[in-house]
């Protein structure tokens, strides 16, 4: 039985890999090319910083290509990963069980998160090799009674060369990334093409029969039996209604607000991301240098990146945004959103001053990398593990499945939804 798996990060590799395992013929079509990780010492681009020729987020992306930037409103930057390995390439390998909205809707990921979580072999990062700095937020944290966690991470210590460079891509490879789940597949016989954007998915007699590649003349049909849409909260939702389907306009996307303080020879840099998190309702905090905002907010200008430190917050933000057919996002922060950024603001400031670090402390860029919430599973659809609208032999296998948004790292959460949706597909279209 032939599927296309549209899209390679958390949850196209995951669905990819777990299928060729049952073993369907599996065509893996990635947007982006080959991923190459940002290799160059940071500072070397400070030039360019300091005459604001990096201060736009396309520009930024002509540094990392893979980066995807939509500007949803005046003030929100979304990113995502378009390359092989989608967007867990640029992440911090952060590997917490995100479950919020799960109960409600009696979906039950134990099993999956348990598998994923050996298969990928999870650790927390040597406290050790923590900065100065960031055990001496960890410190606050703890004094100021908010039980600070050490974070589940997909990061070998051994490989880890300690540069701080998660984001841009991890040039040893000690980070795990979704490649490998695709590397996996493609052994098992996949083929993966490249640079192979889907526009829409071909739907005969009720059911998918295919998609669509390009446009115009340079446009080639792929025919399946299964098509599995795991192009991430704005891809999925995009190529479903430019193929007449419906996607709710539920977008959400854990915004990233990290606030910037001032120690001399901090070098937060020289260890990986968010090696500890404080939870709270609905967002947390975590040790975060903000690549993104020190190369694209002005207040950051100032100050070098081995004096700057960071603590971010990563807030579960209402599910109020749009998806067109053409790309197009529309998604703000709402005011309830940001009563409760400047609570989070106000917390990490406590933190930050408790650990010595000095002001000014100025905010970093809005952004968002959690895209999700655009196809929301609901109780009646956890059974199926689709909604009933989609037609027969197409799914839906990555974060657009999560009803709520997460204030969390959400890479294990896609993986474990990918997983329990292709063991579904294996399920159900082999009966067929």
């Amino acid at each position: 039985m032939k599927a296309i798996v549209v899209g390679t990060g958390a949850g196209g590799a995951t669905a990819a890999r777990e299928l060729a395992n049952k073993g369907f013929e599996v065509l893996i079509l990635e947007a982006g090319g080959e991923f190459k990780p940002f290799t160059r010492r940071i500072s070397l681009v400070d030039p360019l910083r300091k005459i604001g020729l990096t201060r736009n987020e396309k520009n930024f992306s002509r540094v990392i290509p893979a980066y995807d930037s939509v500007r949803s409103s005046k003030d929100l930057i979304l990113f995502r990963g378009i390359a092989t390995g989608g967007s867990t390439i640029l992440s911090c390998g952060n590997m917490v069980r995100a479950e919020h909205g799960l109960k409600e809707i009696d979906l039950d990921l134990t099993k999956e998160f348990d598998e994923l979580e050996e298969l990928i072999k999870i650790s927390t990062f040597p406290q050790d090799r923590w900065r100065p700095v960031t055990r001496n937020m960890f410190e606050s944290a703890q004094e100021l009674g908010l039980e600070p966690h050490l974070t589940p991470k997909s990061v070998d210590s051994l490989k880890c060369i300690s540069c701080g460079l998660c984001e841009v891509g991890c040039s040893p490879r000690a980070r795990w990334d979704s490649r490998r789940f695709v590397e996996d597949a493609v052994n098992k016989g996949a083929v993966l093409k490249t640079r192979s954007p889907v526009k829409k998915v071909i739907i005969e007699k009720e059911r998918a029969r295919g998609v669509m590649v390009g446009s115009g003349s340079a446009s080639k049909l792929y025919e399946a039996d299964v098509v599995v849409l795991a192009a991430g909260g704005i891809g999925t939702p995009q190529i479903l209604k430019a193929s007449g389907l419906p996607a709710e306009d539920h977008l959400w996307v854990d915004i990233v607000l990290t606030l910037g303080g001032v120690s001399k020879g901090a070098n937060q840099l020289k260890e990986p991301p968010m090696v500890w998190y404080t939870k709270e309702d609905d967002y947390i905090l975590s040790p975060y240098i903000d690549i993104l905002s020190h190369f694209l907010h002005e207040p950051w200008k100032n100050v070098s990146i081995k004096d700057r430190v960071g603590l971010m917050v990563k807030l579960a933000d209402e599910e109020q945004g749009t998806v067109y057919a053409d790309g197009r996002v529309d998604k703000a922060i709402t005011s309830h959103d940001r009563s409760r950024l400047d609570e989070a603001i106000k917390q990490a400031k406590q933190v930050m001053e408790g650990a010595g670090v000095s002001g000014p402390f100025v905010e970093g860029v809005h952004n968002g990398g959690h895209l999700g919430g655009t196809v929301p599973l609901k109780k009646e659809d956890v059974k199926d593990m689709k909604p009933f609208w989609i037609p027969d032999g197409l799914w839906v296998a990555d974060l657009s499945l999560a009803p709520r948004s997460q204030g969390l790292p959400t890479i294990l959460l896609t993986s474990a939804l990918a997983l329990r949706v292709a063991r579904k597909i294996s399920e159900v279209e082999n009966c067929n």
